[in-house]
């Protein structure tokens, strides 16, 4: 990941779709129908204040920049809090301004247009994950649909699959396991979407099949022979809450998890923030309603850490390239 800094001069102007047009290119993206006519209202703030327009026309130029090469995403600056809306929703300008350039390599790449829509339409979901969080709107971590928009990660179903490269950790694991691939091969990252329905094991075992079948067609250049997932919902601490049937468990199951504990600090807040919406909700009042919110509750009331469990499975199918 590089700094917006070292992306140099912008090589071309950025534009925006015009006040009448925005509001459709918003839905589509499945942005709240709440926040259209405020979204309207702030184009001109973006484009009409020098500084504004500057960091847009730089952050645009970044995106594209490399598009659609994984891991060279560009670090999205934090804006400050007392630009309030106009800061907590810039960003769904930039990635209006991106979206010609990122269908148009969808496109080239034969990507289907179902996969291509409900890919760039998370953007709307993460707005709704602001809403959830915070009460008002906004994009809560620009960087990570900056992944969408760059062509690098894609909504299969139920899951998503990110054309990543494997880290030290994993890396290191599938050394040891013996696939002949170490730290900076190419992988496909699975991320859990939130409002999608359960994980249940065949929406999951249908996003698996999808994936087998689109990078190898559409990336016909690029090999991935693994998937990695790094998520709080492969910690194995689940398993002592949950019965061997529950989604997560089973979605567990599929991995063949990483040392989740060794050399990690405690990621307590994450599966609060997921499960109950807030991260910074008081642990003695979290909600006991459904049996994963009592696992995460009562672990933590109970002087207990929750922590990310890193874990992989082989793609290809055995008869194609067994692993070990």
């Amino acid at each position: 990941m590089k700094d917006l800094a070292d992306a140099g001069e912008p090589r071309a102007e950025a534009a925006l779709p015009d006040a009448d047009e925005l509001p459709e290119v918003l839905l589509d993206l499945a942005v709240p129908h709440e926040d259209i006519n405020e979204l309207v209202a702030l184009r001109a703030r973006v484009l009409d204040h020098p500084d504004t327009r500057w960091l847009f026309t730089r952050c645009v130029d970044a995106l594209v920049r490399d598009l659609g090469e994984p891991e060279q995403a560009p670090r999205l600056p934090v804006l400050p809090e007392e630009l309030g809306e106009l800061g907590s929703c810039f960003y769904v300008f930039v990635f209006i301004a991106v979206l010609p350039r990122v269908r148009a390599y969808h496109r080239r790449h034969g990507i289907p247009d179902d996969v291509s829509r409900r890919t760039l339409a998370d953007l709307g979901r993460h707005m709704a994950v602001h809403r959830r969080t915070h009460g008002s709107r906004g994009v809560p971590v620009p960087g990570w649909n900056a992944l969408h928009f760059r062509g690098e990660l894609y909504q299969l179903g139920r899951l998503q699959f990110q054309r990543a490269l494997l880290g030290e950790r994993m890396g290191a694991a599938l050394a040891a396991a013996g696939t002949g691939l170490g730290p900076g091969d190419p992988c496909l990252s699975v991320h859990i979407a939130d409002f999608r329905g359960p994980l249940s094991a065949t929406a999951c075992d249908r996003s698996v099949e999808l994936a087998r079948e689109l990078f190898p067609r559409h990336f016909p250049g690029e090999r991935y022979d693994v998937a990695v997932c790094h998520s709080w919902l492969l910690d194995p601490q689940l398993k002592l809450y949950l019965d061997a049937e529950s989604n997560i468990v089973r979605f567990q199951e599929r991995f063949r998890l990483a040392d989740t504990y060794a050399g990690q600090e405690p990621e307590d807040t994450v599966p609060v923030g997921f499960v109950f919406g807030d991260r910074h909700l008081p642990v003695e009042s979290l909600p006991r309603r459904t049996r994963v919110e009592r696992a995460v509750g009562d672990h933590l009331r109970g002087g207990g850490h929750w922590y990310v469990g890193h874990g992989w499975f082989p793609l290809e199918r055995p008869r194609a390239r067994p692993f070990p």
